[in-house]
This record gives C-alpha cells, sequence and structure tokens, in this order.
C-alpha cells in the first residue's frame, strides 16, 4: 500500500525539497515524523536506512511561521534519538551548498562534512534554486557518529 501524504504536509516537505518528483520517490521508502501542536504540523523530518549503520535523513523542515524558534533543532535531536534507539551508528544528511543557515545548524549538532556531489542540483532539477542570494549547484553530504 503506497502512502499519499495530504496536501498540507506536501507543501511541508516541498520546503526543504522543491521537487515533488523527488519527494514522491523516497515518500513510500522512508519513516516519516512530525511535529503536531493543536493539530497543526509544524515540522517533519524523514528517515531512510542506507544500511545497517548508517540512517539518513532524507527531508527535515519547519513551516516558515515557526522557523528560527528553535524547532528544526529539536528535530534534528528527535531524528539522533531514534537513529540510536534503532541502533544505527551513524547519522547522514545532506544539503545545499546555498543553505547556510542549515549547514550551520547541522555543524553545530555534530554533523561533519564528508564529501560532496558537484552539480547535484543543476543535473537533477529542472528550475535553478536560489537561496540566501546564492544558486543551489552542489550537494553537501555531512554525518555524525551516534
Amino acid at each position: 500500500m503506497r502512502y499519499t501524504p495530504d496536501q498540507d504536509l506536501y507543501d511541508l516537505l516541498l520546503l526543504a525539497d522543491p521537487s515533488i518528483e523527488i519527494v514522491n520517490s523516497y515518500i513510500n521508502n522512508n519513516q516519516i515524523y512530525t511535529a503536531i501542536y493543536n493539530t497543526k504540523t509544524l515540522g517533519v523530518f524523514v528517515l531512510f536506512p542506507v544500511n545497517k549503520k548508517v540512517i539518513e535523513i532524507k527531508n527535515i523542515a519547519v513551516r516558515s511561521a515557526y522557523q528560527n524558534m528553535g524547532l528544526g533543532k529539536h528535530l534534528l535531536k528527535k531524528a539522533t534519538a531514534v537513529a540510536r534507539d534503532k541502533g544505527f551508528e551513524r547519522l547522514r544528511i545532506a544539503t545545499g551548498n546555498s543553505s547556510i543557515g542549515q549547514l550551520a545548524l547541522y555543524q553545530k549538532e555534530g554533523f561533519e562534512l564528508i564529501g560532496t556531489t558537484q552539480n547535484f542540483f543543476t543535473d537533477n532539477y529542472p528550475e535553478p534554486i536560489f537561496e540566501n542570494g546564492i544558486q543551489c549547484k552542489h550537494l553537501l553530504l555531512l554525518e555524525k557518529e551516534l
């Protein structure tokens, strides 16, 4: 049975990944966790087991009106706890070269850069992505030990 998220959840997921095709490619093969307050979904993260030792955060997003309040940090801590409880040794996350705020947050939470994929976003997304006045071209891969 395929999971079909409601439009509200899709809108949230698309804040972190603007391609509905890419979101659809991983939505059914992962574990989705939401932060809900008074029946409103404020944040979400999606976990994907890469192998027996590594699990990846495929998507993490906070509704725009609730950003810069610590919810993203809370979601990262929750993802870390879930991954550790499931017995994984490393937690992975990827972001774009233009995602300055996210990159800073991930590093503050113990993630370290382990690699890059040059031109990932220009090769895989039909429209250019700009963030913080910078074109998002390259994927940055980070991990932390649990």
